[in-house]
Formats: structure tokens, C-alpha cells, sequence
């Protein structure tokens, strides 16, 4: 796929600088800068198969990333299901740069951005728990059951002034509250919201919330048992070489082998939450075995590296013999035998003649 100025509804064109996606561009529109994408099929045809009302408000929002919180440029879509229906989503934008000048061919064309983004779905509730922490203390303390509503207003305006007093002029650092509006706007996003937080039901229309971090532990870990599955682990060359490696795969460590699947898994989970949220995830996991393991394999291999390292000694000096003479050429022994008597030193012909 390619990213243009606008969204096209086959080439499937978006204009990351203006936000904007439209369903046809016409020979007379100006092109802004023109990117490669890789995406889900599904969302190549949300332009033309979703609601026209969604598709005047389709357009990258910049939300604080789950992990670092800082402006991350996501993509709603509404993908329509197998049986007709429609189901909103986001999906992550991620930009891949080459280290050196590159460019693309498109048919007879030539993009010269060398740039490959990247738009993978991403599980709203990952991007809840920033917006949620904005909100609530940071000191342990519980917090209010409040209205979904009511959160996530006061979630954007603190969003929204922390960024700009961060951004130091840079626009694209700034997290609007429109685009926190937009995103808890979202179907998905008020599904999710179940997920992180404690759910109070006052009335039949009243419904209250509260950020549970234990909450949010307990889903994290549903993730983590489905991404430690041997049949998931054996699909990342990554993740089996790293356990090989540790020697985890040997015969009769079975054991030990479930525990680094599972801490593999969180360690890849921790890429999408934040270090504190990523400290509970851990601690409610027993990796003692899996960790004095580990502290004997570094011993052993420590030990190994001081026994293959050899010992740095001093040459001993080589004795010199002052008194053994010097070896000289057959010419300058017959020059030193030489009678140079009454021939002028060579310094005579550097002084200063005296006037007669």
C-alpha cells in the first residue's frame, strides 16, 4: 500500500501531515509527501465499505504510547466482518527508516521517502492505561469511581498540557484533545475500559469506573499464558534462539523451559506497558528457579572466560653487550684509515672571511 497526500479507496492513500482520508482522489489533487505501508487487507477497504460518517472522521490520532507515553500516531478503521457487520478498531503506526538514502518504485513512479511504515492492530485497553494514569494518583491510592465521560475529559485537558509544555515548539509531540476525544469515542475503547478497571453499575444508564492496576495485571497475564504456549513461542525464531541459547531446550529442563517461555512472553508484553505496570506483571509470576538457573549459567560461563584468558607476563629484557662492538661497512673502516692530515675541517667552510 501507499500513503499519499489523501486516502485512495483501492491504492488506499492517507496524508499523515493533515490528518485527513478521503475516498477518491481526482487527477487535479496536489500530493503531498508519498509514503509505502504495510497493513491488514481489511483495511484497504475501510474507506469505501464503512459508514460515511466515520469515514469524514477517519484520521491519524496521536495518543501517548502504553510504554513511554509520548505522541504516537495511531489509525482507527471499521473493518467489516465476514457477516456484513462492522466492528471498529486502531491500529498502530509504526515508521521503518533506512540508515541510508533510499527510495521506492511504484510502476513509473518514484517515491523518494525510502520510509516503510507499518500499521499492525493494537488492543485499545494497551493504550487505556496512560489515559487512565493521567487521571489518577500516582501515590498507590485507589481513586473515585467516576463516569466513563467525566474521565476521560479530564484525561485529555491533563494530556493535552503535560505534552504541550513538554513539546519545546514541536507540533508532532503535542497530544490534542481531540484526538483523546476521538479515540474514547470508540466502541472498542469503552469495551476495553471493562478490561483495566474496577466497574461499579448504579443505575441501568449510570455506570461508574476506577484504574485497577490489579485489574490490569490479571489481563496482562491472560496475554502472557496465550503467548507462552509452545505452539505460539515456535513461531518467533526469536524467542526459541533465545531460549536455546540459555540452554532451556535441553532434555530434562522442562520446567525450567515453561518458566523462560512464560518470561519471554512478559518481556514481550512490557513493550506495550509501562515500567511500574511492568514490575506487577513480574512480581506476580515465581521465577526463582528460572533465576538461580540463570546466576549459575553466568558463574559457569565467567569462570570459563577467566580459565581461556591468559595470564599477561613481562618479557624479560634482552641483556645488551656495551662492550661488543659495533659492526661497520668495509668503506668506513678504509676512510677511518685515511690520512687526513693538512686537509681544512669541514666547519672552515662556514665561517665568516676576514677582509685583507
Amino acid at each position: 500500500m501507499r500513503v499519499s497526500g489523501r486516502v485512495r479507496s483501492r491504492a488506499g492513500k492517507c496524508d499523515p501531515a493533515t490528518n485527513k482520508c478521503t475516498q477518491r482522489v481526482s487527477s487535479t489533487t496536489t500530493f503531498m509527501a508519498t509514503h509505502i505501508a504495510i497493513l491488514p487487507s481489511d483495511a484497504l477497504h475501510t474507506s469505501t465499505d464503512t459508514p460515511s460518517d466515520f469515514r469524514a472522521e477517519q484520521r491519524f490520532l496521536r495518543l501517548p504510547h502504553p510504554r513511554t507515553g509520548l505522541a504516537s500516531l495511531f489509525l482507527p478503521q471499521n473493518p467489516r466482518r465476514n457477516d456484513g457487520s462492522t466492528r471498529d478498531a486502531i491500529l498502530e503506526v509504526q515508521a521503518i527508516a533506512p540508515t541510508n538514502a533510499r527510495s521506492w518504485f511504484m510502476g513509473q513512479e518514484v517515491v523518494s521517502d525510502g520510509k516503510l511504515l507499518v500499521m499492525t492492530p493494537i488492543d485499545p485497553a494497551f493504550l487505556l492505561i496512560p489515559i487512565l494514569q493521567s487521571v489518577y494518583p500516582e501515590n498507590g491510592e485507589r481513586g473515585k469511581f467516576r463516569p466513563a465521560d467525566e474521565i476521560f475529559e479530564d484525561a485529555a485537558a491533563n494530556l493535552e498540557e503535560s505534552s504541550s509544555s513538554t513539546a519545546d515548539k514541536d507540533s508532532s509531540l503535542i497530544i490534542s484533545r481531540d484526538d483523546v476525544a476521538q479515540f474514547t469515542s470508540m466502541e472498542c475503547c469503552n469495551a476495553a475500559l471493562k478490561r483495566v478497571c474496577d466497574v461499579k453499575e448504579i443505575t441501568e444508564d449510570i455506570t461508574v469506573y476506577r484504574f485497577s492496576p490489579e485489574k490490569v495485571v490479571e489481563w496482562l497475564r491472560l496475554k502472557v499464558e496465550r503467548l507462552s504456549r509452545p505452539e505460539t513461542v515456535e513461531i518467533s525464531r526469536t524467542m526459541v534462539r533465545n531460549l536455546a541459547k540459555d540452554g532451556l531446550m535441553e532434555d530434562g529442563k522442562e520446567e525450567l523451559l515453561k518458566l523462560g517461555r512464560v518470561r519471554a512472553a512478559c518481556d514481550l508484553v512490557a513493550q506495550y506497558i509501562p515500567p511500574p505496570i511492568r514490575n506487577l506483571l513480574i512480581a506476580s509470576y515465581d521465577f526463582t528457579a528460572l533465576d538461580a538457573y540463570n546466576k549459575t549459567v553466568e558463574d559457569e560461563n565467567a569462570a570459563d572466560l577467566t580459565v581461556q584468558k591468559p595470564a599477561k607476563t613481562k618479557a624479560a629484557p634482552v641483556a645488551v653487550d656495551k662492550k661488543r662492538k659495533q659492526t661497520t661497512s668495509h668503506g668506513v673502516e678504509k676512510l677511518k684509515k685515511a690520512n687526513t692530515g693538512g686537509m681544512a675541517k669541514l666547519s672552515t667552510f662556514f665561517t665568516k672571511k676576514v677582509p685583507a
